[in-house]
């Protein structure tokens, strides 16, 4: 029986924008870099709400960590944002297929991402040695603002360890700064733009992508892979070029 654990907190980190970072610790089984696992909270009516969550963390930290949006009137991220006042529960086994083990081996990977969506990739470049599948890692972030990225310091270190086998850009879709991109992500694929500030080739021979984020990302952006680049969906029976994970 998958059950439900009671998590003891260990820090609640709040940015701007409703943005935050829960750390909690539970004796959860092992999972894997890259999948996700179910919050909960009971509510009034003895009724169990549940969301799925990426871990953020590598496999071996035993402080669990979620980046996590606040929706004002969500049954579960307020109970989240306020977790003093509440009691969460966490899985005790994860789940996903969002993995290292799952890819075919390619010259190069892209992920990319958007929003809170950035937490399995996270946990995958600091635990996995990626470069035993890929010889270069192409990593895609791209929120609305600057100050929505929570996470530089991360990506200081996820660089010292790949060195210059990694690429990190970043996109701004609503704020133009001479550090980053400004635009959409299936524009600047579209333009060729995205790979010409790379300067690594993004094709079905060469490359495989990861896409995690909303789901209107994913969809718009598998389309151009998919008339662009004659990229199609990765499956086990049938392997691709595209592996992808809704956030919500």
């Amino acid at each position: 029986m998958n059950q439900w654990l009671e998590v003891e907190l260990i820090n609640l980190k709040k940015w701007k924008n409703n943005l935050f970072t829960l750390i909690i610790k539970a004796p959860i089984n092992s999972f894997i870099a890259g999948q996700f696992t179910k919050l909960s909270y009971i509510n009034s009516k003895k009724k169990r709400i549940q969301r799925a969550y990426s871990f953020v963390n590598k496999p071996n930290n035993k402080n669990l960590e979620f980046y996590i949006l606040l929706i004002n009137k969500g049954k579960l991220t307020p109970k989240l944002y306020n977790i003093y006042n509440n009691k969460i529960f966490i899985k005790k086994n994860s789940f996903g297929f969002f993995t290292l083990s799952e890819l075919p081996n390619k010259e190069n990977i892209w992920m990319i991402s958007t929003g809170t969506a950035l937490g399995p990739y996270c946990s995958i470049l600091q635990h996995e040695n990626v470069l035993s599948k890929f010889k270069k890692i192409i990593l895609i972030y791209a929120v609305k603002y600057s100050e929505d990225l929570n996470h530089l310091e991360l990506f200081k270190k996820i660089k010292k360890k790949y060195k210059d086998k990694i690429k990190i850009k970043i996109i701004l879709s609503q704020e133009k700064n001479k550090k980053y991109l400004y635009g959409r992500i299936t524009n600047l694929i579209i333009s060729g733009e995205l790979e010409k500030s790379i300067q690594e080739p993004l094709n079905k021979k060469k490359s495989h992508v990861m896409l995690c984020g909303n789901p209107n990302m994913i969809k718009d952006t598998q389309k151009i892979l998919f008339s662009l680049k004659k990229m199609r969906k990765h499956f086990r029976r049938k392997p691709g070029h595209i592996t992808s994970e809704n956030y919500w």
